[in-house]
């Protein structure tokens, strides 16, 4: 796919993760639908990262848990650039959660953002991808292939995220690519320290964190990659085949 010129919306871009993604697609010329929720000063700063690198952008906020607001995030894209050809699903929470904490509100809060959220966008936003034949890049978690006991609402919610994409992929072609990328150890989670980085380091094959670089290159592969579709991509530094 070439990039330039055309429209993108990025979810969660107001930090973290989802902001390295937006600014990489405004690198590539790219007008980008900056959406946030409660970090509307990243967002703004997201943009104007992407503009000093060429690209164009506007920011969107709503709460993505609601489904009723994400059409602001669709009619964004429509009204300021008038196509949507590419919908990256990056928003997402990941709250320690042990078993015996768990609360409906935190199970509903987890799933309704990391999973049922990408579900509707993508929905809302299909036709509008068929028409341009774009792609949709969903950000799962290494969490779907490994078993995290603080962390189930968590995983559960990046397995389905891995389903999903497999099952979209058959439903939008082939008018529409569909794929994901499942990070490791990117980012830490916040309020983990620097003793968990290190022993992170240190169980990781290629012995060291990765960014939320790494993730955008594996994001812009995908889009560059017009045979792939169906397929979640691990970005891990080899945690999961380590011994």
């Amino acid at each position: 796919m070439e990039l330039r010129g055309r429209t993108a919306i990025v979810t969660g871009a107001g930090h973290r993760v989802g902001r390295a993604l937006a600014i990489a697609l405004g690198r590539r010329g790219m007008r980008v639908v900056v959406h946030y929720n409660s970090t509307a000063d990243g967002a703004h700063e997201t943009l104007r990262a992407i503009e000093a690198a060429g690209g164009q952008g506007v920011t969107v906020g709503a709460d993505l848990t609601n489904v009723g607001e994400i059409p602001r995030v669709i009619d964004a894209a429509l009204t300021h650039f008038g196509a949507i050809d590419v919908l990256v699903n990056s928003a997402a929470i990941m709250v320690r959660l042990p078993f015996g904490d768990v609360q409906p509100e935190q199970w509903d809060q987890t799933i309704d953002l990391n999973l049922r959220a990408p579900f509707f966008l993508t929905q809302a936003a299909a036709p509008h991808l068929r028409t341009a034949k774009g792609v949709v890049v969903n950000i799962a978690d290494l969490a779907a292939f490994e078993t995290w006991p603080g962390y189930i609402p968590h995983g559960i919610s990046k397995s389905g995220v891995v389903y999903i994409t497999r099952a979209l992929a058959a439903v939008l072609a082939p008018d529409v690519r569909v794929a994901a990328i499942a990070p490791g150890t990117v980012l830490l989670p916040e309020g983990w320290s620097e003793a968990d980085a290190k022993r992170l380091r240190q169980t990781t094959p290629l012995a060291r964190e990765g960014s939320p670089e790494d993730v955008a290159r594996t994001m812009l592969f995908i889009l560059d990659s017009d045979y792939l579709t169906g397929e979640t991509i691990i970005v891990d530094g080899g945690r999961h085949v380590r011994r």
